[in-house]
């Protein structure tokens, strides 16, 4: 008997997130870090290791859906911990504390992806790919109100 597959859907989408991502949440805790401190940290180090702290604290409110304070304190939180330093007034960069600590959240989080995906046929794996994309740009768009 095999077990019937639900409908593609917000709740299958939701509960898909929120299973990977207390995966790494369990490893984030170990190394001392926090959900929103990882995206910030791989925001700056996809710019090279610098970026204006306008564009950090954009990238966050977008990709978190959060309010700018909450992500002006993730980066003051950051820098309180030496993950961040400020280069000037309007940037930010990695320290190299903030460097390993990346690091580290980015071996273990592949490391979990590889466990998660492992035996899904590429073609498939790239399918969910195209379509979180749309359904990510769609959502995107209604709260702009477009």
């Amino acid at each position: 008997m095999s077990i019937p597959t639900p409908p593609v859907g917000g709740q299958v989408l939701g509960l898909a997130h929120y299973a990977s991502r207390a995966a790494l949440e369990a490893v984030l805790v170990r190394i001392g870090s926090t959900f929103n401190q990882s995206v910030a940290l791989r925001a700056v180090a996809d710019q090279g290791g610098t970026v204006e702290r306008d564009r950090l604290v954009g990238r966050l409110t977008g990709a978190l859906k959060v309010e700018e304070t909450a992500a002006e304190e993730t980066v003051a939180e950051m820098t309180a911990l030496k993950l961040l330093t400020e280069t000037d007034a309007s940037q930010v960069s990695l320290t190299e504390h903030g460097r390993e600590v990346f690091e580290e959240i980015r071996t273990a989080g592949n490391e979990i992806a590889a466990r998660l995906y492992a035996g899904i046929p590429a073609e498939d794996l790239a399918t969910v790919g195209r379509v979180l994309t749309l359904v990510t740009e769609r959502a995107n768009a209604e709260l702009a109100g477009g």
